[in-house]
């Protein structure tokens, strides 16, 4: 590639080759070399230093560029479980990403577009990285939200990347900044793999495509396929139409996240098992008609609080507004808002773990609620039947 002083991609070339590495590093080892250039990192690897500094000079350019671009740039932590020798969770950390993997994932990028740009320069199938914007449902949903904190999206009927970045600059530092920036994130459609280039909306690209993990991502492959096939002036066929191939990898993709999520969720269950009774404080993470998930501080572990847990009073559920509203005392839930909770029950072959809350004096209302946005207008009648003493499960 080659790059100008402001970051634009003005010439790319694709061509057969033979890797030929010089060292072998890792993420620390660059951001310690970086941080501290007369350390023991820089010294072992002073052959290489010179060109980590050029590479990191280039990565400033290309995120100034990026900035310029408008690509959303949402702050989201992700999680590493340590283990013990025994095979049980010791804790569960946040993964820090420094300037190193910062680095690397702006080359990813930029030779994601390159692969993106050759083949639709030469007009050969492929399946681009497709990420649109809001639907005009969830662009008014997310403007009325932001309405109640005095905020504006930008962009009219047709918003930008940049419009989002413009708001999250401005809720950077609010303490309802989490809350806020979920509801941005949420009104955002999920990215999928197809044949048709409709540009990819959270990073500001006219076409993209993902070329960098051949080895473990099935897209990726294909992408390096077609780029052979060019360069042999040749056409790629797969066996299956890049139609059903995009559908096949979305769907792919969405079933490998899903068993990611459900192994987690079964080990952070194992770990909480340890935790019945303990008092955490936590966040609420999602509001639904059936309760409110809450994400414990520290531990990166999420559960339920189930609406008969909410305390003495009919409760309506607002997704709009992401909120339970109580309609006798007026008590209101809301995504973002702070809680304190108990651990109550850990499913774990449901891998479901269940809070209740706890008020200012550490107790909680014995007195069943009722969510009435569940039922409509009116709440069911009460079931003349007695409360099960095993199963401890309230009627209403």
């Amino acid at each position: 590639m080659q790059i100008s002083a402001a970051g634009e991609i003005q010439k790319h070339r694709f061509y057969p080759s033979v890797m030929f590495s010089h060292a072998r590093l890792t993420y620390t080892q660059v951001a310690d070399m970086l941080a501290d250039p007369q350390g023991e990192n820089a010294k072992t690897y002073a052959a290489v230093l010179p060109h980590i500094k050029d590479l990191y000079n280039l990565f400033q350019t290309l995120l100034q560029a990026r900035e310029k671009r408008g690509a959303i740039d949402f702050e989201t932590v992700e999680t590493q479980m340590i283990f013990n020798p025994q095979g049980k969770i010791e804790k569960i950390i946040p993964v820090v990403r420094n300037d190193a993997h910062k680095l690397i994932e702006e080359c990813m990028l930029a030779a994601n577009v390159c692969a993106a740009a050759f083949l639709k320069d030469h007009q050969h199938s492929v399946l681009y990285r497709v990420h649109e914007g809001p639907t005009p449902e969830k662009l008014e949903a997310v403007r009325e939200f932001f309405k109640e904190f005095g905020l504006q999206l930008g962009g009219g009927d047709d918003p930008q990347a940049g419009d989002y970045s413009k708001l999250l600059k401005q809720i950077k530092g609010r303490p309802d900044a989490g809350l806020l920036q979920t509801v941005m994130l949420r009104s955002l459609r999920q990215a999928v793999y197809s044949p048709e280039n409709a540009g990819h909306f959270g990073l500001g690209y006219e076409a993209y495509a993902h070329f960098t993990s051949p080895i473990r991502r099935y897209p990726d492959l294909l992408v390096h396929r077609a780029i052979k096939a060019v360069l042999d002036g040749k056409q790629y066929k797969p066996q299956l139409k890049w139609v059903e191939l995009g559908v096949h990898c979305s769907m792919t993709e969405r079933r490998a996240d899903d068993a990611t999520r459900d192994v987690e969720a079964w080990l952070k269950c194992f770990y909480m098992r340890d935790h019945l009774g303990s008092e955490f404080a936590g966040t609420i993470s999602s509001v639904t008609g059936f309760g409110l998930f809450v994400a414990l501080d520290d531990l990166y572990v999420e559960g339920l609080v189930h609406v008969s847990e909410l305390g003495a009073d009919y409760y309506h559920f607002d997704a709009a507004k992401h909120q339970m509203l109580g309609e006798r005392t007026g008590k209101r839930y809301r995504l973002g808002d702070r809680v304190k909770v108990k651990v109550v029950r850990v499913d774990m072959e449901s891998t479901k773990i269940d809070f209740s809350l706890i008020g200012e004096k550490g107790e909680k209302s014995d007195e069943p609620a009722l969510n009435v946005g569940a039922w409509g207008d009116t709440p069911p009648k009460k079931s003349k039947k007695p409360s099960s003493a095993k199963s401890g499960k309230k009627h209403g």
